[in-house]
């Protein structure tokens, strides 16, 4: 395998290594997808402490963001995409009761905090969960949460078991009752800070980027649906404008995308106007069909 640095002197798998052996014809048996976007913040969630502009004073629901986080349902599969400071409260608004497997994007706080509340999800399973991730990712969570990854996990720690990979993966049931869900990792860079994006069947979820590698496109042919970084109208050094994600929903062609990952300068009523009609901002809570691939 071939290794990419980044600009702090990182190494890890290249985009190129990510989506060998990814194509749509992994996803021919994938069932259709629901698909709840349990939050659609930037890291500090918005309303921002202490602040008391239009948008973190506002009464409109849709400009009330928690951290981003995805749950995705396949069949009955559960698959949670990150684990932010705000996961327990999403998961109780949306009656999130079986998580099968973690995909995590990130180490940043603002996807990973709330792994801990992973625990209540075996009181009735025992069953180890996996959490895939990039293995810079995979490092951070084992350093800052040894006594549940490390050698000698705290009694009654999440039965939980890092994934580190550099490629196309399977999800499997973690009650035995139903077939495994295919996952490409998408290789993102997030202002130097490698971060994944993940597609299952026409659906692909790309948080945190600046930057998308000309390779990782090969994994995004087909989608159906876009969830994608936006993080404001003005230029960011690690997160796409809402002109660069307009421009790269455009060369994805998803038939509809969704821009999560907001700030507080964006008022959701007057930016959701202003986009294209397939284009639009995500909001808490929202839950989105995506077809099977045999329905293309």
């Amino acid at each position: 395998m071939s290794t990419n640095n980044t600009p702090d002197g990182r190494t890890g798998p290249t985009a190129a290594d990510v989506v060998a052996g990814a194509a749509p014809a992994r996803h021919a048996d994938t069932p259709p997808l629901t698909v709840t976007l349990l939050g659609t913040g930037t890291s500090t969630g918005v309303p921002v402490l202490g602040c008391d502009c239009d948008v973190c004073t506002s009464d409109d629901p849709h400009d009330t963001r928690t951290r981003c986080a995805c749950y995705v349902r396949a069949g009955d599969l559960g698959l949670l995409i990150d684990t932010g400071p705000d996961f327990r409260q999403q998961a109780l608004r949306e009656g999130i009761e079986r998580i099968d497997a973690v995909c995590y994007t990130h180490h940043h706080f603002d996807h990973v905090a709330g792994l801990d509340d992973l625990r209540p999800f075996f009181f009735d399973n025992p069953a180890t969960m996996p959490c895939y991730a990039h293995p810079d990712t995979a490092a951070v969570l084992r350093r800052n949460y040894d006594y549940i990854f490390g050698g000698d996990p705290y009694p009654g720690a999440a039965r939980v078991q890092l994934e580190t990979i550099d490629g196309p993966f399977t999800v499997a049931s973690r009650y035995d009752d139903g077939p495994a869900l295919p996952v490409d990792p998408v290789l993102l860079d997030h202002g130097g800070t490698p971060v994944y994006g993940y597609r299952m069947g026409r659906f692909a979820y790309l948080t945190d980027v600046s930057r998308i590698p000309e390779p990782s496109y090969e994994a995004l042919e087909g989608i159906d649906v876009l969830v994608l970084d936006a993080l404001r109208p003005k230029p960011h050094r690690t997160h796409f404008s809402f002109d660069e994600a307009v421009a790269t929903a455009r060369r994805i062609g998803a038939r509809q995308t969704y821009f999560v990952h907001m700030t507080h300068n964006v008022r959701h009523a007057e930016a959701n106007a202003a986009l294209p009609d397939d284009i639009q901002l995500a909001y808490d809570g929202l839950t989105v069909e995506v077809p099977a691939m045999e329905n293309a």
